[in-house]
């Protein structure tokens, strides 16, 4: 089966396998895990920050930053396709009693100027705003890299009116080899930053919150308050540092791939795919409704070996990772092919 449905289904190395069996462990609630404090101090410095803290998912590094920078009845600034808002079952409001203020833009991207625009006034009768949540990349624009210098810009609005900013990292590692910047370029403009190992990075599990020293004392605590202390946690942190230790540089296979993919479908009657907008390992490709629904696409190709997702009626996802090869992007585009001319 080549599972093209999210970088999330990697399967640890054989490397990986043997970095897990070997890590050394301790209780890591109290603190003396040597290999999660490892991987915490390696994040902190890979992302400029004074510490860092690791987490069993990017969900619970997203939710805990927000709620270590929020009070109730705050408002947190993000995009209206944003993670936090689709895909954490409505954490912001029930976990940290925030609402969020819902930004448009292509790809997933926002701009200072519509940042400006969503502050609320300080009057008595308005929420808050809080925080600023940026997504690098953006899932649900397509994989899309942010821009530093527009990143630099909401952050000159966001010192100007007291708002924190968040960075939802989960695919940061694919920006940086996308556009060839360090991680401490992005970081350094962000209050918090979460970074995910088990996608494109390969891990099984885990994500990591670097920030201020204080920061990540709030973090802390609310980790522990949302069931997220582990123990001898070393066995999946030493894959997390297995994963930034040896597969970054390789995402550039994973692009490659992905555009690869993109490029085939295109020239696939009944799909249609903007080539030019597939900046990292996500493609994200339409079905014209006189085939039929994307399901019905997804279900043939299934059963030829090929697993996609449906995300709409008539929209399908692809995720390039380390478990995919190039003949494997091949053998994907030949099966969709047929599986359309067949009709």
């Amino acid at each position: 089966m080549i599972d093209l449905r999210s970088d999330t289904v990697t399967r640890p190395s054989a490397a990986m396998r043997r970095a897990m069996a070997e890590a050394p462990v301790g209780d890591d609630v109290f603190g003396d895990d040597p290999t999660v404090n490892r991987l915490q101090e390696k994040v902190a410095e890979l992302l400029g920050k004074e510490a860092a803290i690791y987490v069993p998912s990017g969900s619970m590094g997203n939710q805990t930053s927000i709620r270590a920078q929020t009070q109730p009845g705050d408002e947190i600034i993000a995009h209206a396709d944003s993670h936090i808002y689709h895909y954490e079952a409505g954490a912001p409001g029930a976990i940290s009693g925030c609402s969020l203020r819902l930004l448009p833009g292509e790809g997933g991207l926002f701009d200072a100027a519509a940042v400006r625009a969503a502050v609320r006034p300080s009057d008595s009768h308005y929420p808050r705003s809080a925080l600023v949540v940026v997504e690098n990349t953006h899932n649900r624009g397509g994989g899309t890299c942010w821009s530093i210098d527009e990143i630099a810009a909401i952050h000159g609005v966001a010192e100007e009116f007291g708002l924190k900013m968040h960075l939802d990292g989960a695919r940061l590692m694919n920006a940086c080899v996308a556009k060839n910047h360090k991680p401490t370029e992005y970081a350094k403009y962000f209050d918090t930053v979460s970074i995910c190992f088990s996608k494109g990075l390969g891990a099984p599990v885990g994500s990591a919150v670097a920030s201020t020293k204080d920061t990540i004392r709030r973090v802390h605590r609310f980790r522990k308050m949302f069931g997220g202390g582990m123990r001898q946690a070393g066995i999946i942190a030493a894959a997390a540092l297995y994963a930034l230790e040896n597969n970054v540089a390789r995402l550039a296979e994973d692009h490659a791939n992905a555009n690869r993919l993109a490029t085939g479908i295109a020239n696939i009657p009944k799909l249609s795919v903007n080539v030019a907008s597939v900046e990292t390992n996500i493609v994200y490709f339409d079905v014209d409704p006189s085939y039929d629904p994307a399901k019905t696409l997804c279900d043939a190709a299934k059963e030829e070996g090929v697993w996609i997702l449906s995300t709409g009626p008539q929209r399908i996802r692809a995720v390039t990772h380390l478990d995919v090869s190039t003949k494997d992007m091949d053998q994907a585009i030949a099966t969709l092919d047929r599986i359309i001319r067949k009709r």
